[in-house]
């Protein structure tokens, strides 16, 4: 019998290029869940991955491979690889301005709404340029897909493929998963109407679409009921809108324990768990590992512990931050000042309470993945506060990997609060204070209560692992 056949359709791919020194081309692979997930099952299945070239070094790959197919360039377990070369005009509109400066502003309800947003006519061309970056990924699907394949598109950058695959190519199940939280419709309904609907509308041209959090999906039911006036049935998940029936359902995304483990012992994480010893000694260790992004408050989280130092004057030179940004969307001018507004508390934190031997926050602005996870194992509690999270995996690898049993404190806004909320020490991430207590909480509790809760938290982190995440996801496609 012949493989079945998947495409995924995702703004990012499973690989990225970079320029060497020599100007040869530098193959990377990617990680997070749908790679993983994706990954474990290359093997069973026909895969093609169809996504876009986002650097200079994408596009030049792009263009030396046949047909932009990465086929078999590279390691990629078999799966075939479309990159799309998109103009950069129409790239730039559709990624930074619509759906990473819009769109994901709107679903983590981000926006300072005094002064933003305005959509005028400006906002109405890079709608356009959306437009058409989902109708070159359609096209792409389109031409690559057998009859009756299965298709699962991605995200926020992409919700407009499923209707109009639907209407060129009625054959495929399609899928749609949506990795972040969905607003209100309260919120929602900022954007333009028509925008709001044909948003909507594009999505439910799927079969099937996928949140990670039950919070989530009731909110993008209830944006359905009430923008489109559809018929919504919030106990039994669906939507008919347009004499269709779309499944709406709830898929939680786990940590990859063995991929986690298999990682961690590498020789790079030995070195940088020996090099974050000897940096801060003795101390407990708040840790946090985050993207640069506004959603995970990294700056509230700062505060938070300049209120614990100032609360609880006992623990200075006795606990260090250690906290770990990734850079993140520097093409974004709010990430910029935001990013500068980390920089700036930390120094902060540190002028008031440094003293000769101890160094109270030590922040690093970089990509170091072997120095994460030599954090997660030396951790004595993790902070993990964001304003608003699809889900969150480091609150589920942190726990893990940790070999002290730390203690999660975390934000009853990250969908991964449904889950681990039981065992963690849920905070109001606006509350510097009370996330202040929490961290005191955490750095005093019985280690016997300790590892109880780490346990049980590390059970329920790997309870739905990438591989079985996407399996259920294509399963429910029937």
């Amino acid at each position: 019998m012949d493989k079945a056949q998947i495409l995924i359709a995702s703004n990012r791919g499973p690989a990225s290029f970079s320029t060497a020194a020599d100007g040869s081309l530098e193959f990377r692979r990617g990680g997070g869940g749908l790679v993983s997930g994706m990954s474990s099952v290359a093997t069973e299945i026909d895969g093609l991955w169809v996504c876009a070239a986002l650097s200079d070094a994408d596009r030049r790959a792009a263009a030396e491979a046949p047909g932009a197919r990465l086929d078999r360039a590279h390691d990629l377990d078999g799966m075939r690889v479309h990159m799309l070369d998109i103009p950069e005009e129409t790239l730039a509109g559709a990624y930074t301005e619509v759906a990473n400066s819009t769109l994901w502003f709107v679903q983590h309800m981000m926006y300072d709404t005094p002064n933003k947003p305005s959509f005028g006519s400006d906002f109405r061309r890079k709608w356009e340029d959306y437009s058409a970056y989902n109708n070159a990924f359609a096209e792409a699907l389109v031409s690559g897909a057998a009859d009756n394949a299965r298709v699962a598109v991605q995200d926020y950058h992409l919700t407009l493929v499923p209707r109009i695959l639907r209407t060129r190519r009625p054959d495929l199940r399609i899928a749609h998963f949506s990795h972040t939280p969905w607003a209100a419709p309260e919120y929602f309904r900022m954007l333009p109407t028509q925008v709001a609907r044909e948003l909507l509308e594009g999505m439910l041209g799927a079969d099937r679409l996928g949140f990670l959090s039950p919070r989530w999906a009731e909110s993008f039911l209830r944006c359905c009921a009430e923008v489109l006036n559809a018929d919504v049935d919030l106990e039994r998940g669906t939507v008919e809108h347009g004499g269709r029936v779309v499944e709406v359902g709830v898929h939680a995304l786990g940590a990859d324990e063995e991929g986690l483990r298999q990682s961690a012992s590498e020789p790079a994480v030995a070195e940088r768990r020996r090099m974050l010893t000897g940096l801060v000694g003795e101390t407990k260790l708040i840790v946090r590992v985050d993207r640069t992004e506004l959603s995970k408050n990294i700056v509230r989280g700062l505060e938070a512990y300049r209120e614990l130092l100032r609360a609880h004057p006992e623990w200075r030179g006795r606990v260090t931050h250690l906290a770990f940004a990734y850079p993140s969307r520097g093409d974004v001018p709010e990430y910029r000042a935001y990013t500068e507004s980390v920089s700036r508390t930390a120094k902060e934190i540190n002028e008031e309470f440094a003293t000769p031997g101890w160094t109270p926050v030590v922040l690093e602005v970089n990509d170091d993945y072997p120095r994460s996870l030599a954090s997660f194992q030396l951790a004595d509690v993790l902070l993990v506060n964001p304003i608003r999270d699809g889900m969150n995996l480091v609150a589920k690898e942190g726990p893990v990997l940790s070999e002290r049993d730390s203690v999660l404190v975390l934000s009853r806004e990250a969908g991964a609060a449904d889950e681990l909320g039981r065992d963690a020490l849920l905070v109001n991430p606006y509350d510097t204070v009370e996330t202040a207590e929490a961290l005191h909480e955490a750095l005093t509790m019985p280690e016997a209560e300790r590892r109880r809760r780490r346990k049980r938290l590390a059970e329920a982190a790997v309870a739905l692992p990438p591989r079985r995440w996407f399996q259920d996801q294509l399963r429910s496609l029937g």
